[in-house]
């Protein structure tokens, strides 16, 4: 039965759902997802909706939006028809709906785009858009969601691929926009700036947290503490009583093996010896018995599960010993494709162990450098010097790269029974069920696919790991786990990647890329981030700073003409006026 869409009876309350989901079900197969989620959704809502890879988070977003249809349950919305923006996940955005749609790009729509940094959309015909990259197919495929004016967003996995321009972009987007915002994501930055309430997804079922991730997490661990405590608790006095009836089944056996033992005939005569001990044995019995049936009540009716820890995903890096100081190092490096530059007369170097984050907008030629880096693209002009001696292992972007008919065994190509072993511990520990070792790549999905691609690096030494997006597609216990990971690994590690928490718990140096440069500086990225906005906020004062000057020497100049006129000259009161309108405008610039 597919889920029944109702609309809602509402009297123009702000305090009134927008949606209401009511016993939503859904299974493939005889795989149960998820089984009686209810929740609401309010139009003022920013909601986070997270949970591990394969709880069905995607799948209840297509049943919100309609392209997926719920085994059961009914889906109520504030009014009919309600337009829901949908960003779906995807490692390559398509452009084709943008092509049918129209033969010439829609105002609305680039203007949007050049918020995101595409303002050279102005000038491409829409049969270019299909050399866009990655990032930049995201960015006009999020253009495009607010271009149409939706009265509802779902966002699933919006900052894949975004520099911090877009991220901005888009958190100053949601913080503006009028109806109910639902985001998928692991970006734990984004989600803390983004949403206030978290919907998660665990065991088939929905749980609402109020607050942003920060607050979620530090909830759900207050859960975990208070749970294993009252579990504790619980099981002491399950031992106490236990210990209890123990006593009483030993003192019962006794009775009755004294009821059955025979005493002089003097005793059992003035005693009853026989008859005291059987009603003694049998009063224990009902002792016994009621005991464990009160025990057994109090556990129906209060039982306390032991709670479960969160899936601990263990990585495991070795560095094969250590090298000269300097490793990489660039002596006028420069880039060009035909007419486009992409950095030139660039100097830096990388450290042996040093920790590298990439930064720089989409398309300053952060891959190029990297391609530079793996021998595959050569320098323009410069120098480019990298250790002859060094192992470096690339994860890409790209998770298409990998047999699609091989499974994952398979593509690891390892034939070693121990390898062999170590993978499938390996993926089992990246969340990779048995089952799936067994299926062509082809059928997995982007997340198990970049696990294989993991595994891959795991088992083998290098001394430098460069990592392109590496947490795309990882759930959030597999991103935190491999930033301990990382910060234990004693090679060098070269990091492109927007998830923001990710580059700040690793960098501790950066390559930034701007202005046609490629630049090092001795900080991690939240010091840059802190040295930005001062430096944003003093070049906002200069400029302040210069038009006050301006509007001072322009009253001087009205203030002398003023002293040469009468009131009642006509070009007096033209002067007044000007002058009154420059007061004004001085007072507002040193309000700021």
């Amino acid at each position: 039965m597919c889920a029944n869409k109702r609309i809602i009876n509402s009297k123009n309350n702000s305090n009134m759902p927008v949606l209401k989901a009511r016993d939503i079900k859904k299974s493939f197969g005889d795989k149960a997802v998820f089984a009686d989620l209810e929740f609401d959704i309010f139009h003022q809502d920013r909601i986070g909706l997270v949970g591990l890879n394969g709880t069905g988070k995607t799948t209840l977003a297509n049943i919100l939006f309609g392209s997926t249809h719920a085994d059961k349950g009914t889906i109520e919305r504030v009014k009919e028809p309600f337009a829901i923006g949908y960003l779906h996940q995807s490692a390559d955005y398509s452009v084709s709906d943008i092509h049918d749609s129209s033969q010439n790009l829609d105002e609305e729509l680039l203007h949007q785009a050049s918020k995101l940094g595409l303002s050279k959309h102005h000038v491409w015909r829409p049969e270019s858009l299909d050399s866009l990259s990655g990032g930049e197919r995201l960015k006009l495929s999020l253009a495009k969601v607010w271009s149409s004016k939706p009265d509802m967003l779902i966002l699933d996995e919006p900052t894949n691929h975004l520099d911090l321009q877009g991220i901005d972009w888009l958190i100053e987007e949601i913080s503006q926009f009028s109806g109910p915002v639902l985001i998928i994501s692991h970006d734990r930055h984004f989600l803390d700036q983004a949403v206030g309430k978290i919907f998660e997804l665990q065991d088939g079922s929905l749980t609402t947290y109020q607050g942003d991730y920060t607050a979620y997490r530090e909830q759900k661990l207050k859960n975990y503490d208070d749970q294993l405590h009252q579990y504790n608790v619980q099981q002491k006095e399950i031992e106490r009583i236990e210990n209890q009836m123990a006593n009483l089944k030993k003192w019962s056996e006794k009775a009755h093996r004294e009821s059955t033992k025979g005493g002089t005939p003097s005793e059992n005569r003035q005693m009853g010896f026989k008859e005291y001990h059987r009603v003694k044995a049998k009063k224990m019995d009902q002792q016994i018995k009621s005991k464990m049936k009160r025990l057994q009540q109090d556990l129906d009716k209060n039982k306390v599960e032991k709670p479960e820890e969160e899936a601990k995903v263990h990585f495991q890096f070795d560095s094969s010993g250590k090298r000269g100081k300097r490793i990489i190092e660039a002596k006028n490096l420069s880039k060009s494709f035909e007419e486009q530059t992409l950095f030139n007369d660039s100097q830096f170097y990388i450290k042996h162990g040093e920790k590298i984050g990439i930064l720089g907008a989409n398309g300053t030629g952060k891959t190029t450098f990297i391609r530079m880096l793996l021998d595959e693209v050569s320098p323009s002009g410069g120098e480019l010097w990298v250790s002859s001696t060094l192992k470096i292992a690339y994860l890409s972007q790209n998770v298409n790269d990998l047999p699609i008919t091989m499974n994952a065994i398979d593509a690891l190509d390892l034939t070693d029974r121990e390898l062999i072993f170590k993978a499938r511990t390996l993926l089992a520990n990246l969340g990779m069920k048995d089952t799936k070792l067994n299926q062509p790549i082809g059928q997995l999905s982007m997340g198990e696919r970049i696990r294989v691609k993991l595994t891959d690096m795991l088992l083998k030494e290098y001394d430098v790991l460069i990592l392109d997006e590496p947490t795309n597609h990882l759930d959030l216990p597999s991103r935190e786990q491999f930033e301990k990971t990382l910060n234990d690994f004693a090679g060098t590690l070269i990091i492109i990647s927007h998830d923001l928490y990710f580059l700040e718990k690793l960098s501790t140096r950066l390559l930034v890329f701007e202005e046609n440069k490629i630049t090092r500086l001795e900080m991690g990225l939240k010091e840059y981030r802190v040295k930005s906005r001062t430096s944003d906020q003093e070049k906002d004062h200069d400029s302040m700073k210069e038009q006050i000057m301006v509007i001072d020497n322009r009253i001087s100049a009205i203030l002398g003409e003023l002293s040469l006129l009468v009131p009642g000259d006509s070009k007096y009161a033209e002067l007044d006026k000007e002058f009154n309108g420059l007061i004004n405008e001085k007072r507002k610039l040193l309000k700021q």
